[in-house]
């Protein structure tokens, strides 16, 4: 379908889990009538009557007033099948992280919509192209990535699809300004921008655990950069056994020795703070993370099993390694054309993952070290850690001709 504008007027969501629940207050609090499906009546059940004392609550704290919260109370319904959508502007898929899932869902939904309507998936890393494909609209497909808690979290990663076309693009940075979001344009790659640049300084936490680093002073060095969270506090938030999970079921990575601590966590249940336990303690109903020095033990054995020979591990290399990891990985981004600047990383990082404020986000941070002295940092772990921190092509161009990443739109 050719078509100049889509006005979103309309949208249905597909799942009531935490992601759906938190995407349908952001839609209803933006004015857009909502449907709502899930495969269980009873989790749809337990999702709307979630809705209603998150509305409930937000009157209570004098952010909105009785009327207010019952009008977005009765923008939201419940449906019971497809064929009831099928006049909806938009449908956002937030089921589970599982390809051949989503392309059934989508298969469907092409068959039963208006030609009009934009299909969207919540996916956090999966191949938008490849759902888009089972469609007959692929110009109308692309990824809405929300961060949890959907209706706190301010970034939108707008992810756009091979064929998906500027006007649908334009529709969503729209729908993401009604929504008071963060809106940032993403090209397709596995994980997008933000959990693409995780899961490199991620790697290079867990290798430090491994080396002789303990969960603790790893956060404690990134927390007193001014991070919202260490990465170890961050698995506890968001529950240590989702990754876990996700490798069993797929069959692969359970083998990898950076992951064999929160292997070892998960075989003891402690996936985090909503088992009371994870790479901290928590006391009944409390968010405080304490140290636990059993915790520094199973490090250790895993380590030494492992054949690593540990070493004292100091701030210093734990905020380097940790940064130049994001750096490295924004420039590989910008340069590939994922990410359309540098800003949209840093906005990415800043409203995303915790990144502090006052240092304007990684490729800012970047800016204020020089291309040159990060070019020189990457070259010389490259030679002592490993291939894998071969520097970046735009690094090296900035770094020669003296430029900036702000500047990184015009190098590319």
């Amino acid at each position: 379908m050719t078509q100049n504008t889509f006005d979103i007027q309309s949208a249905a969501v597909i799942g009531a889990g935490t992601m759906g629940r938190g995407i349908v207050i952001c839609l209803a609090n933006a004015g857009v009538q909502v449907k709502w499906l899930d495969a269980s009546p009873e989790m749809l059940q337990a999702a709307v009557q979630y809705v209603a004392d998150t509305y409930a609550h937000s009157v209570r704290q004098g952010r909105i007033d009785e009327a207010e919260a019952e009008a977005r109370k009765a923008r939201v319904s419940t449906a019971p099948d497809y064929a009831a959508v099928k006049d909806v502007d938009l449908v956002i898929e937030a089921v589970y992280e599982n390809l051949e899932l989503k392309q059934k869902i989508f298969r469907e939904l092409d068959a039963l919509l208006k030609p009009s309507a934009i299909l969207a998936s919540n996916t956090s890393a999966l191949d938008i192209d490849a759902i888009a494909a089972v469609t007959g609209r692929q110009e109308q497909v692309l990824g809405l990535h929300f961060f949890s808690p959907a209706h706190i979290m301010k970034l939108l990663e707008i992810v756009r699809g091979a064929k998906t076309s500027r006007a649908v693009l334009d529709a969503s940075l729209e729908l993401g300004k009604r929504m008071g979001k963060v809106s940032v344009v993403s090209g397709n790659c596995p994980g997008f921008i933000g959990n693409r640049m995780l899961k490199t300084y991620v790697y290079e936490a867990r290798s430090m655990l491994l080396e002789g680093a303990f969960p603790h002073q790893v956060d404690a060095a990134l927390q007193g950069f001014g991070f919202a969270m260490g990465p170890f506090r961050m698995y506890d938030v968001v529950g240590i056994d989702l990754e876990w999970r996700s490798r069993e079921l797929a069959g692969k990575g359970q083998d990898e020795p950076t992951v064999q601590v929160d292997n070892r966590l998960c075989e003891l249940e402690r996936f985090g703070q909503k088992s009371g336990k994870g790479y901290y303690l928590y006391e009944a109903g409390s968010r405080q993370a304490q140290h636990d020095p059993e915790v520094d033990a199973l490090v250790q054995r895993e380590s030494e099993k492992l054949g690593f020979n540990r070493r004292e591990i100091g701030a210093e290399e734990i905020l380097e390694r940790c940064l130049l990891a994001l750096v490295n990985e924004g420039a590989k981004i910008l340069d590939e054309g994922i990410a359309e600047s540098a800003r949209d990383v840093d906005l990415v990082y800043l409203n995303g993952y915790g990144f502090p404020a006052d240092k304007g986000g990684p490729m800012a941070w970047a800016d204020t070290q020089g291309a040159k002295h990060v070019l020189e940092r990457l070259q010389y772990l490259t030679e002592t850690q490993g291939a894998h921190w071969q520097p970046s092509a735009l690094i090296e161009r900035l770094a020669a001709s003296g430029r900036s990443f702000a500047d990184a739109k015009k190098e590319v």
